[in-house]
């Protein structure tokens, strides 16, 4: 099968104003929906970033692909990482350091998966058969906690409401669950100050006692307040997401506290395993298939952690149905992540370019679609209405930092800020 067209469509939908390292999160999320065309009349759908400089680089490289076979897809990487060269991409902060390997591979996944989703189609099974076949039904995913402001400064409130305190945070965990049964709850830190974020996790851990709790500060404390805060939850959490930045850092925290260390942030291409593995600073890695280069490349990943006994989850970023069922089915085909991934689809609130039916999160976890391919298709109104809102929301690259501080002047993003 020849690809004969690839659509690329960037989209906004509005995003709650939600805390972090890095600032808050701007009014509307941007995402790039890709369409592979076949010459047999099959679609495919992948789904990646959609800030300004990687669009561009989607849309150079989407012309390079067209006349090559869906398969060739060790062909299609290395006509990618030609044209991306040695740009690198991906500079928002959250997702650890930029590399020219890691930006050919933000550029190639959403190729690789709408190339996944019209073989699944082809063949007749779905995505998860493609990469050894689902070990599990359906893919857990975690209650992804955040502080937030009740509404965007200009707008009204939003229906989550604000989240400031130990109170707002377990009332918004309160509602995640209710709406998606969630059985495991992970916040985002590195907010405010480490004593504040140590009161929320008891907080949780007292009104929600038999949940696993992770705590996620983007790297914003030092080596030393790492240590305290890890050794003053000893007992309460199941792992601490990159508490301090860099692998010589969380090595030095690894060896110090009593739960495991877990990053998407110090080891983010393949070449950090080795040392990160040889200096025990993780015990979990965080998937992503969006900058790990596809599904098939993130299961290499998996079987590597699985040679060296790390454990995996999954990590997410502001995405749209057509990733959710990416994510679940590399999840359900990887039989050592066992812990529940994460996910902002709450965060949505609804939003979508996928028709409605497909993904469900049932007890916390998104039964695996047994449809061919990926199982999602495009609802194309909602498409339309989406690239409507990119084309006039005045955004183009994630900016948490400038956001903020245009209503925190002094606000500053700097690590360690504790």
């Amino acid at each position: 099968m020849i690809i004969r067209q690839i659509h690329v469509t960037p989209v906004a939908f509005r995003d709650p104003p939600l805390l972090n390292a890095a600032g808050v999160h701007e009014p509307w999320a941007l995402r790039t929906i890709v369409e592979v065309v076949t010459d047999e009349g099959l679609t495919g759908l992948g789904e990646t970033y959609g800030d300004l400089d990687h669009l561009g680089k989607v849309r150079e490289c989407a012309q390079a692909l067209i006349g090559l076979d869906i398969h060739a897809l060790n062909t299609m990487y290395a006509r990618i990482a030609a044209i991306v060269g040695e740009r690198v991409t991906d500079l928002h902060g959250l997702t650890g350091v930029a590399t020219k390997e890691k930006s050919v591979d933000r550029v190639f996944s959403p190729f690789e998966v709408a190339c996944l989703d019209i073989r699944g189609k082809a063949a007749g099974v779905p995505v998860s058969d493609l990469l050894g076949g689902k070990v599990r039904d359906a893919v857990p995913y975690s209650a992804y906690l955040f502080y937030k402001w009740a509404g965007h400064p200009d707008q009204e409130p939003d229906r989550f409401g604000a989240a400031l305190d130990e109170a707002g945070i377990v009332a918004q965990t309160a509602l995640l669950i209710k709406e998606y049964g969630f059985t495991s709850i992970k916040l985002k830190g590195g907010v405010f100050p480490p004593d504040q974020e140590i009161a929320a996790i008891r907080a949780l851990h007292e009104a929600f006692p038999d949940m696993p709790l992770r705590l996620d500060p983007n790297a914003a404390w030092s080596v030393e307040t790492s240590i305290r805060v890890g050794r003053e939850l000893d007992g309460t959490l199941q792992y601490l997401e990159d508490p301090t930045a860099g692998i010589a850092g969380m090595a030095e925290v690894a060896a110090a506290v009593p739960m495991p260390l877990a990053t998407n942030m110090c080891v983010v291409t393949p070449e950090h395993l080795p040392p990160a593995i040889a200096s025990r600073a993780i015990g979990v890695l965080l998937l992503d298939h969006h900058y790990w280069g596809g599904l098939v490349r993130s299961s290499h990943i998996a079987a590597m952690c699985d040679t060296f006994g790390l454990a995996l989850s999954m990590h997410s970023n502001s995405h749209l149905g057509i990733s959710l069922a990416a994510m679940t089915h590399l999840a359900a085909a990887t039989p050592n992540l066992t812990f529940a991934c994460d996910t902002h689809t709450p965060w949505q609130d609804g939003q979508d370019v996928v028709l409605p039916g497909a993904l469900r999160f049932t007890d916390g976890a998104v039964p695996v679609p047994t449809t061919s391919g990926l199982g999602v298709e495009l609802d194309r109104d909602a498409l339309a209405v989406m690239n409507e809102q990119y084309e006039k929301c005045g955004i183009v690259a994630r900016d948490d930092t400038s956001y903020m501080q245009r209503f925190a002047p002094t606000f500053s993003a700097r690590r360690p800020r504790w």
